[in-house]
C-alpha cells in the first residue's frame, strides 16, 4: 500500500499489524490502538496526518520510520508520499481560530469554506474542540461561542461528512446514544412536518411525539452529568459549556412548543416547530460529528465502564441499552480508593468537618435511631423546631416522647421493622410554622431493618410560593 498523510490509521494496520507495538513505542499517544475498540472506531476515521499532529510528531519523519519498519519485515519498502510543509496542529488550530473569529466579526460563510478548503485538508473532532477551548481561553465568552456553533459547523460539514460513521459494542455508552438520535431524528422530521400541515388532527399528533421526546432531557442529563465531567478530568471543557448552552436552548423551545400545542395555537406551533427540529437534528450531527468521536479517543475503557454505571443509576429515556457492558463487573459504588483523611462514602468523599458542616446547615432536622430503637444522631442546625441535647444519645426513642404518642411510635416502628411500611407523615402549625415530619424505614441492600430516620422542616415558606425564580434571575443583592 501506499503511505501517505492521508492513509487511515485502521487501513494501515490491517496490512501491517506488526506495526501496532512500532507505533505504540513512538508515543504515548499512540497506546490506544491496543485498544480494539478504540481500532474500530477512531482508527477508522484518524488519518496519520491527524495522528502525528495529536502525538506531536513530525509528519514526514514517522512515515519514513513506518516505512522502514515495513521494509525491515518484509523486505519491501512501500512507496510512500512525503508531505509538502505539512502546517503543524500549533497552525490548523491558529487557522482555525482566524476562520471561527472572521464569522464572529460577520464574515461570509461561503467565503469561509473556501478558506478552510485552502487552509486544511481535512478536520478532526479533537481540533474543533481545541479550537472552541481556545476562543473561550482567549476571552470570547462562551454564549459567543455557542450562538458561533452551528455557524462553524456549517463551514467544517463538508469535511466532517466524509468521516466515518462512529461505532461502539452493543451497550457501550456511544452505542446507546446514537440509537436514541436515531428515534430523535425519526421525531424531529415528523414534528416538522405537522408543521406544514393545516389540519385540526396535526396538533393532536403532535403532542404524542412531544411527549416521546421527553426522552430528550434524559439524553442531554446523562452527557451533562457522566460524560462531560470525565471529558473534564482530561481538560476538555470548551465543548461541554457549549453544547450545555445548546441543550438549555433546546429544552425553553420544548417547553414553548408544548405551551402552544396545549393552547391550541396552531400559528404559534407552525411557526416554533421547524426552527426546533432544525436544532435537534443538529445536535445530533453535532454529538455524532465532533463530540463522542473526541471522547472516544480521550477516554480510556476504564473511565467508559464508570460512565455506563452511572447511566444506569440515571436511567434511559429513549433508548435502552442494547446489551450488558463490559464483560467485566462494572465498579461498585462505594469502592473507590479514598485518599487519606476522607471517609469514603457511597457517591463520594469527605472529611469530618466537611460531614459536620453539611449536616449543620441543612434546612432540615435529622435524627436517626437504629435498628434497636436506640438514638444515635441528631443534626445540630441553628434553628432546630423540636429541641434535642446531647443526652439524648443512646437513650431508647420510645422514651422521647410522651406516654399518651409512644403506642403510636411503636406501632409506626413495628410496621417499619415487618417491612409492612416504608414511610410515616405527618404534618402541623406550630407556633408560627407550619411542621412536616417524617419517618423513614432504613434498609440495606439485602432488605434488613437497620433503623429510623426522622426528617422535620418548617415549610410555611414552601407553601407560599408562586410563579417560578430560576437560577438566572438570582440577585446577589438579596
Amino acid at each position: 500500500m501506499k503511505l501517505a498523510g492521508s492513509t487511515k490509521v485502521h487501513e494501515l494496520l490491517t496490512t501491517y499489524p506488526f506495526l501496532e507495538d512500532f507505533l505504540a513505542a513512538q508515543s504515548p499517544r499512540f497506546a490506544m490502538l491496543r485498544n480494539r475498540m478504540a481500532r474500530a472506531t477512531i482508527g477508522r476515521v484518524a488519518t496519520l496526518r491527524t495522528a502525528a499532529g495529536i502525538a506531536g510528531l513530525d509528519l514526514n519523519a514517522l512515515l519514513q520510520a513506518i516505512a522502514a519498519e515495513v521494509e525491515k519485515h518484509s523486505g519491501q519498502r512501500p512507496q510512500t508520499e512525503l508531505a509538502a510543509e505539512a502546517p503543524t496542529r500549533e497552525q490548523r488550530l491558529a487557522a482555525l481560530k482566524a476562520i471561527i473569529q472572521d464569522l464572529h466579526d460577520g464574515g461570509d460563510l461561503a467565503q469561509a469554506k473556501a478558506r478552510f478548503s485552502e487552509a486544511v485538508e481535512d478536520v478532526e473532532a479533537s481540533e474543533i474542540a481545541a479550537m472552541e477551548e481556545e476562543l473561550i481561553r482567549g476571552g470570547l465568552p462562551v454564549s459567543e461561542v455557542q450562538r458561533l456553533c452551528d455557524v462553524h459547523v456549517g463551514a467544517f460539514r463538508e469535511a466532517l461528512d466524509t468521516h466515518v460513521q462512529i461505532g461502539s459494542p452493543p451497550g457501550h455508552p456511544v452505542d446507546t446514544y446514537v440509537a436514541a438520535n436515531r428515534i430523535i431524528t425519526e421525531l424531529a422530521n415528523q414534528l416538522a412536518t405537522l408543521a406544514r400541515q393545516d389540519d385540526e388532527s396535526a396538533l393532536e399528533r403532535a403532542a404524542a411525539i412531544l411527549e416521546r421526546l421527553v426522552g430528550v432531557e434524559n439524553h442531554y442529563q446523562r452527557k451533562e452529568n457522566q460524560l462531560f465531567p470525565l471529558l473534564e478530568r482530561h481538560g476538555v471543557t470548551g465543548p461541554s459549556q457549549v453544547m450545555w448552552g445548546v441543550h438549555n436552548q433546546i429544552r425553553e423551545s420544548l417547553k414553548q412548543i408544548r405551551e402552544t400545542v396545549q393552547q391550541r395555537d396552531r400559528d404559534s406551533f407552525a411557526e416554533l416547530a421547524p426552527g426546533l427540529s432544525r436544532d435537534l437534528v443538529e445536535m445530533v450531527y453535532k454529538e455524532e460529528k465532533i463530540l463522542f468521536p473526541m471522547a472516544l479517543q480521550t477516554l480510556s475503557e476504564e473511565e467508559w465502564v464508570e460512565i455506563r454505571h452511572g447511566e444506569d443509576h440515571l436511567g434511559y429515556g429513549l433508548a435502552q441499552p442494547r446489551a450488558s457492558w463490559p464483560a467485566a463487573a462494572a465498579p461498585t459504588a462505594g469502592t473507590q480508593t479514598v485518599p487519606q483523611g476522607l471517609l469514603g462514602l457511597m457517591t463520594g468523599a469527605l472529611t469530618l468537618d466537611q460531614v459536620n458542616l453539611i449536616f449543620t446547615h441543612l434546612p432540615v432536622d435529622l435524627t436517626f435511631v437504629d435498628e434497636n430503637d436506640t438514638v444515635r444522631f441528631y443534626s445540630g442546625g441553628p434553628e432546630r423546631i423540636f429541641p434535642r441535647s446531647s443526652a439524648v444519645i443512646g437513650r431508647t426513642v420510645q422514651n422521647c416522647h410522651p406516654p399518651g404518642s409512644v403506642h403510636i411510635v411503636q406501632n409506626i416502628l413495628d410496621s417499619f421493622r415487618a417491612g409492612k411500611q416504608s414511610t410515616a407523615e405527618f404534618w402541623i402549625p406550630l407556633h408560627g410554622k407550619f411542621v412536616h415530619i417524617r419517618y423513614l424505614a432504613l434498609r440495606d441492600a439485602g432488605g434488613a431493618y437497620r433503623g429510623c430516620l426522622e426528617v422535620t422542616q418548617d415549610v410555611i415558606h414552601i407553601r407560599q410560593l408562586q410563579g417560578e425564580r430560576r437560577l438566572l434571575s438570582w440577585d446577589s443583592g438579596g
